[in-house]
Formats: C-alpha cells, sequence, structure tokens
C-alpha cells in the first residue's frame, strides 16, 4: 500500500505536492482515489484514535523534512499533533521500505565477494525509531503476519522474510491483486521453508546425484569438455521439485530450454539419459542416422516422468552455442502443443528457460522473448525462469564491464513479474521460492524469474584456467565446501541423517553410474504420451515425389466465393472493397488470379483438408505492399477491439485454424518462435514473411543455426515457410534483396527448398505441396513486390486446377520459337523475366527464349537437362540476374548450370558488376544498370557483363 506514495526511493519531498493533492482528494471525497490509497488513509486516520483528519500541510512538512534526515541524525521528529501517531506512520514505513529493499540485504551470495550495501532506509534509525522503541508494540498494518508486533520481533520477523537466503523483488507490480499475492506467498511463511525429513533426505539425494555425476565424468574423461555444472549442483533438486510441483498443478507437458552449462547434467539427472548413453558420447560413437551430429552438450532429450498428477512428457530442446536463442524456439514449440491440446489458458503445456546470467543481461533476444510473452500471437501462459547465476561470463566477472544494471534479472523488470534471488547453497530455499514462482505462473499466467545465485568451481570449460583472470574469486571457491556436503552437514545437525548416510548416497550413486544407469527413480519407460507425434512418414522422402496436389475447379470455385463474402454491414475501405470484388471475379473464372488471391485459395483448399495455417509478421494481415487483406476491417468500428473479420476463419464446418499475427517489430525472436512451432507442428503450414526479405538478416542466427543445420544436427524435421519479398525496383541497398546467396550457400544435404516463384500459380502450388506431400522441409520463398500488380504476372483459374509446381518453366513463347534458329538460351528466375519479356518485345527477337527456374535448390536437374536438350543447337546459354555478380544465384548454381551444357556451349554471366552493397542508392543509376543487365543478356554473341571482380 505505501509503495505507490514512496516511489522509487520513496521519500523523495517531491513527491510530496502528490500526495497533499491526492489526500485533498480523499478528505473532500473518499470515493475520488484508488482504492488502495483510500485504504491507506482509512488506516491512518484509525490509527490516529479518531483524531480529527490530518492537515495536508503537515503530511507535505513530514515527508520533506523526512526526506532531508540522515540516519546519524534521526532524532524523533516533533509535530503539533502528537495523537497522529508519527512513530506508528514511522513502523508502516519500514515496513514498505524493507518489502522494497530488503532484497538488497538478503544472504543470496554463497561466495560472499561483496559486503552488503548500506541501506539507510532499512535502520529503524531513519524514521526516528530508536532502542527505546524496541519492545514498543506497533500495529502492523498490511503486514501479513500478527495484527500487532514488538519492533523488536517485527524487525526479526523482516529481516526473515526479505533479507534471508531469498531476496524478493515485486513491490514495482502495478495490479495489486498480484502484489498482495506474492506478500502472503512470503510474509505468511515469513519466507521459511517447512519440509520434513523425507524431503529432505530426497534433496540430498538428488544434489548428491549431481555432484557424483561430474566428478564422475571428471575422472573418467579427463579433460574432455562437459561444460560442468559444479557450484550451480542445486538445479538438480530444484528442476525435480518444479517437474513434480508442476505436474500435482495440473502440467501434462514440459518444455526445457538452456545453455550448455549443466546441460548433461540435466541430461542424465533430471531427464533420465541413461549414463551408459553418455558414456559412448565420451567415447566418440554416435547416431550414424545423424548426417553431421553435435556435442553431446548441445543435445535435446525427451522422457516420461511420474508426478503427483500423473505421467508428464518433458522435453529439452536442441540447443547450439548461441547462448539465450533457444528461448523463442521453446516458446514456439510450446505454443503449438498447447494448440494441439486446445490449451487456451497455458495450464497443460508449461515452458521453462535456464539462462546464464551474463547472457540473460546481455542478449537482446530475451528482451524480445519477454515483450512477446503476453500478446496474442506468442503468448503461452507464462514462463518460469531459473538464471543459473554463476557471477561470471566466459572469464568477465567484474560487475563495471558485465552490465549496467543492478542485478543480471532486471530486464525481466519491463513485464511486472517478481523476480526472486535465491542463494544457491541453500537448497531448501530453492524448492521453496521455486514452488512459489511456478504457483505464480499457474495463478496468474505470467512470467517469473528464479535467480539461482551460485559460482562456477571449474573454469567456463575443463580445459580452462580461472586463476588467470579471476585469482581472488577461485581462492575463495576453493576453500567453499561443495554445496552437497554443506546440505548433509546441516541435516546431520539438525538429526535428520547419520554422519555416514550422506557418504552412503555417494556410494550408491557411484555404483549405479558404474553399471552405466542413473539414480531418478520417477523416470517412465515403455509409454507412450497423448498427442505424441509420428515424425517417420516425414523421412526418407524426396522433394518431388507424391507432388500432385490438384483440386477439381468447382472445389476452387466454392472455396473462391467463401473467401470473397462478407457479412453484411461491414463496411469495407473502398481500396479494399475494389480487391474484394475482383477477387469475386477471379474466384468465377472471370479474370485472372493475382498473387493475393492465389495465396487467399490455397490456404483456403488446405484449410478445408483439415491443415491449421499461422502467418505472422510485421504486416502480414494487410501484407506489406497492400496486396493480402486476410484481415478486413469495418470502417464503421465503434471500438478499437472489435470491427474485424477474416474470411480464412470461414471457410469450411471442420476446417483447419487459421492464425494470422500482425507481430512485433522482432526478427530473430519471431523467427525462432515460428521455427520452434513448426518443428511441433508438422500438419501446420507456418509461415512467416519478412517485411522486406533483407530484413531476415536480423533473423540470421535463428536460419544459421535452426532452420539450415537443424536437422543435420539434431535429426529436427520443420516445414517452416519463409517469405521474403524480393526484387530490384530502384528502391536501394535496404529494399531490394533479399539475399538469395546467404540461402543457397547453406544449401546442402537437401535440407531447404529455394524458390523464386513468377506466377501466382507457382506461389498456389508450392504452400499446397509444403503440406500435402510427406516432406517437411524448410521453403525459403523469394516473393515478388512490384510484379504483385503486373498485367502479366497473373495465372487464369483453369491453371489451378489442372496444373503443378513447375520447377523449370519454359518460354511463354516457346510454340512460336523454332529451336533450330536459338543461338542463345536466357536462364532466369523471377522478377527479372518480365523485364526481359519487355526488352524483348521491345526489339522485335523471335528467336531468344528465356526459361525460368522457379526452384533453385534442390536444383531440378531433370528439367532443366530437358531445356537445354530442347535447344541443343544453341551455342550461349546465358544467366541472368538482378543481383551484383557476387551475390544472387550466380555463384551457387553456376556448376550445375555448367554440368549440363553440351559441348558446343558456352555459359555466360549477365547481370550487375560485383559490389559491396546489394543494389544502388540512386534511382538513375539503378535503371541504367536495369537496360544494360537486359542488354547484355538478349545481345546474341555479347560475352559475359561486368567481369571485372573487386
Amino acid at each position: 500500500m505505501m509503495k505507490e506514495m514512496l516511489g522509487n526511493s520513496y521519500l523523495f519531498g517531491t513527491n510530496a505536492p502528490f500526495i497533499e493533492a491526492l489526500y485533498e482528494s480523499y478528505l473532500k471525497d473518499p470515493a475520488s482515489v484508488e482504492p488502495r490509497w483510500r485504504d491507506y488513509f482509512e488506516e491512518l486516520q484509525r490509527l490516529d484514535q479518531g483524531a480529527p483528519d490530518v492537515s495536508h500541510f503537515e503530511v507535505q512538512e513530514r515527508f520533506a523534512r523526512l526526506a532531508k534526515e540522515r540516519p546519524a541524525q534521526a532524532a524523533p521528529v516533533v509535530i503539533n499533533r502528537p495523537q497522529l501517531g508519527e512513530k506508528q506512520f514511522a513502523v508502516l514505513q519500514l515496513i514498505t521500505a524493507h518489502r522494497i529493499l530488503g532484497g538488497r540485504q538478503a544472504d543470496i551470495d554463497p561466495l560472499k565477494r561483496r559486503e552488503k550495501p548500506a541501506i539507510p532506509e532499512l535502520d529503524p534509525a531513519f524514521y526516528g525509531l530508536g532502542a527505546a522503541d524496541m519492545e514498543t508494540v506497533f500495529n502492523t498494518g498490511t503486514l501479513v503476519g500478527p495484527r500487532e508486533m514488538k519492533l523488536r520481533e517485527l524487525l526479526a520477523f523482516l529481516k526473515d522474510t526479505y533479507s534471508g537466503s531469498i531476496g524478493a523483488e515485486y513491490m514495482y507490480i502495478s495490479d495489486q491483486t498480484q502484489k498482495r499475492w506474492v506478500q502472503e506467498k512470503l510474509e505468511g511463511t515469513r519466507t521459511t521453508p517447512s519440509y520434513d525429513a523425507e524431503y529432505k533426505k530426497h534433496i540430498l539425494e538428488r544434489l548428491t546425484a549431481a555432484e557424483t555425476l561430474e566428478k564422475y565424468l571428471h575422472t573418467r574423461y579427463v579433460g574432455q569438455k562437459r561444460f560442468s555444472l559444479e557450484g550451480g549442483e542445486t538445479l538438480i533438486p530444484q528442476l525435480d521439485n518444479l517437474l513434480q510441483c508442476a505436474g500435482k498443478a495440473g502440467v501434462q507437458e514440459l518444455v526445457i530450454g538452456m545453455a550448455h552449462r549443466g546441460r548433461i547434467n540435466v541430461l542424465v539427472n533430471t531427464m533420465g539419459k541413461l549414463p551408459r548413453d553418455l558414456f559412448a558420447e565420451f567415447e566418440g560413437k554416435h547416431d550414424d542416422d545423424l548426417l553431421a551430429g553435435d556435442v553431446k552438450y548441445h543435445q535435446g532429450f525427451s522422457s516420461n516422468v511420474m508426478t503427483p498428477g500423473g505421467p508428464m512428457h518433458v522435453t529439452l530442446a536442441f540447443n547450439p552455442s548461441h547462448l539465450e536463442i533457444v528461448n523463442p524456439v521453446v516458446e514456439g514449440s510450446v505454443r503449438a502443443r498447447q494448440h494441439r491440446r486446445h490449451d487456451t489458458t497455458g495450464d497443460q503445456v508449461l515452458p521453462v528457460l535456464i539462462h546464464g546470467d551474463a547472457a540473460f543481461a546481455g542478449q537482446g533476444v530475451n528482451m524480445e522473448t519477454f515483450e512477446m510473452a503476453q500478446t496474442r500471437g506468442y503468448g503461452t501462459g507464462g514462463t518460469v525462469h531459473i538464471v543459473v547465476n554463476n557471477q561470471i561470463g566466459f572469464t568477465c566477472s567484474d560487475l563495471r564491464d558485465a552490465r549496467s544494471t543492478l542485478y543480471c534479472t532486471d530486464i525481466a523488470k519491463m513485464l511486472e513479474i517478481p523476480i526472486f534471488h535465491v542463494n544457491g547453497d541453500d537448497p531448501e530455499a530453492v524448492c521453496f521460492i521455486t514452488e512459489i514462482a511456478l504457483e505464480y505462473r499457474m495463478k496468474f499466467h505470467k512470467d517469473v524469474v528464479v535467480d539461482l545465485v551460485c559460482y562456477r568451481r571449474l573454469g567456463h570449460n575443463e580445459q580452462d584456467e580461472p586463476m588467470v583472470t579471476q585469482p581472488l574469486m577461485y581462492k575463495t571457491i576453493a576453500k567453499l565446501p561443495t554445496t552437497r556436503k554443506l546440505y548433509a552437514d546441516r541435516l546431520a545437525k539438525e538429526g535428520v541423517i547419520a554422519q555416514a548416510d550422506g557418504d552412503g548416497l555417494v556410494t550408491s550413486v557411484r555404483k549405479a553410474l558404474d553399471t552405466g544407469y542413473h539414480t531418478n527413480k520417477t523416470i517412465l519407460a515403455n509409454y507412450k504420451p497423448p498427442f505424441e507425434i509420428d515424425w517417420s512418414k516425414y523421412r526418407g522422402t524426396k522433394w518431388n515425389e507424391h507432388d500432385d496436389t490438384r483440386l477439381p475447379i468447382e472445389t476452387l470455385r466454392t472455396l473462391g466465393e467463401r473467401i470473397t463474402a462478407v457479412p453484411d454491414n461491414f463496411k469495407l475501405h473502398p481500396a479494399v472493397q475494389r480487391v474484394v470484388e475482383s477477387r469475386r471475379q477471379m474466384a468465377q473464372g472471370k479474370l485472372p488470379l493475382d498473387w493475393g488471391m492465389a495465396e487467399h485459395l490455397a490456404y483456403a483448399t488446405l484449410l478445408s483438408e483439415g491443415y491449421s495455417i499461422r502467418l505472422s509478421g510485421q504486416d502480414s494481415g494487410r501484407g506489406t505492399f497492400f496486396h493480402r487483406h486476410a484481415v478486413l476491417h469495418d470502417q464503421n468500428r465503434e471500438k478499437w477491439d472489435q470491427g474485424t473479420y477474416v474470411p480464412l476463419q470461414h471457410v469450411a464446418e471442420k476446417q483447419g485454424d487459421f492464425v494470422v499475427i500482425d507481430s512485433l517489430l522482432s526478427e530473430e525472436a519471431v523467427v525462432g518462435f515460428e521455427y520452434g512451432y513448426s518443428t511441433s507442428a508438422p500438419n501446420e503450414l507456418v509461415v512467416w514473411e519478412a517485411q522486406f526479405g533483407d530484413f531476415a538478416n536480423g533473423a540470421q542466427v535463428v536460419i544459421d543455426q535452426f532452420i539450415a543445420s537443424g536437422e543435420a544436427k539434431w535429426g529436427r524435421l520443420c516445414g517452416l515457410v519463409l517469405m521474403l519479398p524480393h526484387g530490384y525496383e530502384g528502391q536501394g541497398p535496404e529494399h531490394s534483396s533479399a539475399r538469395i546467396e546467404r540461402y543457397l550457400q547453406l544449401c546442402a544435404d537437401y535440407n531447404m527448398q529455394i524458390c523464386v516463384p513468377a506466377t501466382p500459380v507457382q506461389l498456389y502450388y508450392l504452400l499446397r505441396r509444403q503440406m500435402v506431400r510427406p516432406y517437411r522441409k524448410p521453403l525459403i520463398l523469394f516473393t515478388p513486390k512490384s510484379i504483385l500488380r503486373h498485367k502479366e504476372s497473373v495465372s487464369p483459374l483453369e491453371e489451378f486446377a489442372t496444373d503443378r509446381f513447375k520447377a523449370v518453366n519454359e518460354d511463354w513463347e516457346a510454340k512460336e520459337i523454332n529451336p533450330d534458329k536459338v543461338q542463345r538460351v536466357v536462364i532466369c528466375s523471377g522478377k527479372v523475366y518480365y523485364d526481359l519479356r519487355a526488352e524483348r518485345k521491345a526489339r522485335g527477337l523471335k528467336d531468344v527464349p528465356l526459361v525460368r527456374i522457379a526452384q533453385l535448390y534442390p536444383f531440378p536437374h531433370e528439367d532443366f537437362h530437358a531445356q537445354i536438350e530442347h535447344y541443343r543447337k544453341a551455342t550461349e546459354i546465358v544467366w541472368c540476374q538482378e543481383e551484383p555478380r557476387n551475390q544472387g544465384a550466380w555463384h551457387r548454381i553456376q556448376h550445375y548450370l555448367e554440368r549440363h551444357l553440351l559441348p558446343h556451349q558456352k555459359l555466360i554471366y549477365a547481370g550487375r558488376a560485383s559490389s559491396a552493397s546489394p543494389a544502388a542508392g540512386y534511382k538513375s543509376l539503378h535503371d541504367r544498370q536495369q537496360r544494360e543487365l537486359a542488354e547484355q543478356a538478349l545481345s546474341v554473341g555479347a560475352l559475359s557483363g561486368a567481369d571485372g571482380e573487386h
């Protein structure tokens, strides 16, 4: 109740005018102020024992004087109204101060590296309270505990609650219900766990399993990297507690994301991976089914755990070395699992993210992921965050370098969620606060953070020597007993175990490890969880098999009619009205289909067949180029959150779900989320669209580490579609190229599909076959911008019913070209085809065919060879592209083209010269380059243009 009055530094005299005005409003009309303020002022009146209303001037004076006082000068303040109960007022301030700042003096650092800061506001003398007041009984106000306490008892209560092994931050939460809930959980227990003897023994057993595994690996596999958990072993009993409590709360699936620190320990002691399988990896054995594989501390795993609420399926996501990037991937996977279960609140599937302290503060993807947490398209009902805070990032432990914030967790305050700092050497406190964190998440469906403050006993890896850069820290660590030893001694002192019992647990764990087993008895074997996905039908398939996705034309007409229907009294914008009316004519076959209608028709057909569709991007509802209009807006809407209509949600009675999301302005986290979603939803078409194709480079880590290589490293299939608007229209370096060359460079082992459709019907078939084929590989679509409205870039309705996707497309005038007279064949992809066609027409050329390659990878060798054979008398085969020579497809597919040339044929390049920039910024320069590349491409006998490489 006092936090709002006190503000961030809550005794600033500058707050007095605000309080004065607020109190004056209360005096005039108590109902005019917020309930929390009204409650406070009423309590103040009650404590004043019925005295007349307090002058607002006195309140102001009181705050102004207190703000200027120092602890050494804190003599009792005498005012004209002693019946006000000034000391009582001071006690309430003291309680509030501990709620806000008590965690600053909490005993949360096992290393005790720094002295606790002096915080005057936590000293009773700051408020004029001294030794003479210690036995005085005061009202405790809103404190969750005894209504009245002696000051001495109250101070002990506050220290136990807010300055023990747990430091809580929550008073910045503006929602009074949530804030009060946290207070009840902390103050109602004095933040003190009360576990029985059996559970304390269980905590010790889990600690023993964690420590013994690390020591076992350290001696058996000397010098091998494993990124030890030593110093943070309490994570294992913490996760055990979290899983069991989550299961009891009704969670049926739990997905964990974490980096490499402690991952091997989690794999064995939490997930139930058999140690013998782990040992085989240490000894160089590997899965022959994986094309490349990955190091053991990046591996994922799934298992089933028995909990008080029944079996729970637990997944540890695969992760590269790029710290924190797995976080949005996990969130996406969780959202897909929730959708599969119709779990709209997030009660059944729980995400858990385990961070490192340096990465949590330093990696921007965390901010993006937090920003998604409460949005409609990306929310998962809240995430439990655990920070394994070993107080060092590789070799950086000096806070003057590590971050600018007080805590590594301060970024989480942007969500107004509780943050609990806890001493990793107090396992009971860790489990206790983790239970509260989980309960908060389940009740309020918001994120929550547990900062597990621990240390790193070894170096960054087992070959690293930390004493070189942290001599003082590691001298302290060398003298420090392990967490297991400290806790075993504590339980022996309490009489919970005999001194020898702790050693017996170590022997038991080592014996299990010697036989290749673990000691986690909650793991279920041979249990098949519900909602499990069978991926086997997608493995071992080829890109060009089962790709006939045609539907009867009557079906297309019917669906076209449904997606152009608009509710009565729903007023469209005039420009959108024209679009919808044109689409109606397209559905009837009266007009050829444009790109927007072709895309809609593809979605409608898939939805009618039961596939769900998820489309996201920064302008996905309308489309960056005003071409999609998947969401219609009533121009007569009266409320901001009403008046929208999504035609694709009304296609058929038992259709799949259609979700279109205008995402936050993020690439990295959003693409990571959509990747994670697609890896858990093979029966859903998941599409991410960039605003402009080159903006996708903001998500390059996701593209490189997950989309391109996830299958080769981890065997993870993914059918994600990336739509990247691409094309040279003179818009400058940042709005022209989607960087085709980067994606082609990543291609190998049939890992992705790289396609550049040039007609609407090609887009239609690409989207349909992505679902209909039993083939789940990422599809990178370089979609058009200017030709969205090109008069020739349209497709008749009949083609949608009779054709199929063609990776290589012959010249539209092929029937009019005599192949025996052809000397030069121009090969191209995408928009440049229309530029070349226009130039060819202007020149009156009849014998220079234009062949389009719509799929650059996997390269369609047979179809391309057929075109070369058709024009076998040609001597010049030209590859023409808009991109500079060192970019685009040229370098990657050059050897593919050469493979099919006949002995008398030569390959010629036509396009822009190599350039450091993707495109010219000057329109005049762009136009000149465009004319030159067309001239190079179409002039028989012309050699390669732009040969110069710099």
